[in-house]
């Protein structure tokens, strides 16, 4: 087991009608002026969650200014459009209230409009930061975890890069969570948010730490196995209250750090999707499922015995101790059957994309701008991802 440092400072306020305690924890925050930062769907307006939370916040004395202009794969161009309304409404606080694209579009304009740090600098690595505004969230899809993670990921939209900043300066305050907000959603985003919670596991489980890390190991298996479950569960029932609490609380779970303590984590099949969803805007979930099997495939070799583990204890293959390399890779296909079985993308050609060798040269480059390779469960030379790109296709 690695040394590390754990801190997670968010509140995390879980359960039905969490949401009537936002006036108060905004307030218990010092806020005087709060930005809303939503989607620009009717879904909000029509279902009363921003008349309640305007309520909630005018019954504590607390001002609102409402941006509802975030789009999925959220862009640094909205996020300085925001923190300008930001700077001149003077807002010292920021509530979203949605899922990953609400939460990281609400970090980026705290960042922006808290410090004279540009954005594009610090998602390129050029600028840190020491401060930012606050940080609130209204959680209403499970999945990116950002409601309790230290990361943000914005796309830059000139160079259609897609970026992560991490900072404990960006940690939401606290997160409300009420599973029942997620009972309406699309099936393909509940389905996309809970793979991007396998997702974030799985970049955390696959690791080249390899000695001691036993009580995180059966932590993640168990946070896999229940996913996979739920997932299944709230496709049967879109009104299971367990299937979507437990969903709800592994994607904070997945995300906020736990996960790899003790361990370094790979992140190489976030770093070729996200060039595939800022050159193409694809969902981020379905970018991930398109890509993970390739990937898997092709690092397997590494260490046999994490994929053989994951293939017995997660996917409840028969073992075959005399061939380990076919039980690891039984394990692979069986997720990716699972991908299958709810309708998730397998390969990039479903997503409808056809990638040209310019397109696929461009983001092997883009993947690798700052360094020589990409993940560390094994790491990725230009070559290797334009074989996995190839691959997956």
């Amino acid at each position: 087991m690695n040394n590390f440092v754990f801190h997670n400072s968010t509140k995390i306020i879980f359960g039905k009608d969490s949401i009537k305690q936002v006036g108060e924890a905004c307030k218990g925050e010092k806020a005087n002026c709060v930005m809303v930062v939503c989607g620009g769907g009717k879904y909000l307006k029509e279902n009363g969650t921003l008349d309640l939370v305007k309520k909630s916040l005018e019954d504590v004395g607390v001002n609102c200014v409402i941006y509802d202009g975030v789009k999925p794969n959220p862009c640094v161009s909205q996020v300085k459009e925001a923190a300008a309304i930001a700077k001149r409404e003077k807002v010292d606080f920021l509530l979203a209230i949605g899922g990953g694209s609400a939460i990281d579009t609400a970090k980026g304009i705290a960042i922006e409009a808290a410090s004279n740090v540009d954005i594009t600098d610090v998602l390129c690595g050029n600028s840190e930061i020491e401060s930012c505004f606050p940080v609130g969230v209204i959680s209403t899809i499970a999945g990116s975890g950002s409601e309790a993670s230290c990361s943000v990921v914005l796309t830059i939209d000139e160079q259609k890069l897609k970026r992560a900043y991490d900072s404990d300066n960006i940690r939401p305050r606290f997160a409300i969570m009420d599973p029942t907000f997620t009972f309406t959603l699309p099936r393909l985003h509940m389905v996309s948010g809970g793979c991007d919670i396998l997702m974030h596991t799985l970049e955390r489980y696959f690791t080249p730490t390899t000695s001691n890390t036993e009580l995180v190991d059966r932590m993640s298996e168990g946070l896999l196995i229940t996913v996979i479950e739920a997932i299944k569960a709230a496709i049967k029932d879109p009104c299971d209250y367990e299937a979507r609490a437990n969903l709800m609380w592994a994607g904070s779970l997945s995300h906020n750090g736990l996960l790899e303590t003790g361990r370094e984590s790979d992140w190489a099949t976030h770093r070729l999707e996200h060039e595939l969803s800022g050159l193409f805007d694809v969902v981020h979930g379905c970018g991930l499922t398109a890509l993970w099997a390739t990937w898997a495939k092709y690092v397997y070799k590494t260490n046999v015995g994490r994929f053989f583990r994951f293939a017995v204890e997660v996917m409840k293959v028969e073992p075959n101790y005399f061939d380990e390399k076919e039980t690891a890779l039984k394990g692979i296909e069986a997720l990716n059957d699972f991908f299958k079985e709810v309708g998730m993308p397998t390969s990039i050609g479903e997503l409808e994309l056809a990638l040209t060798e310019a397109d696929i040269e461009q983001m092997a480059d883009n993947c690798l701008l700052g360094s020589t390779t990409v993940g560390h469960f094994k790491p990725l030379s230009k070559k290797d991802i334009i074989a996995i790109y190839n691959n997956a296709m």
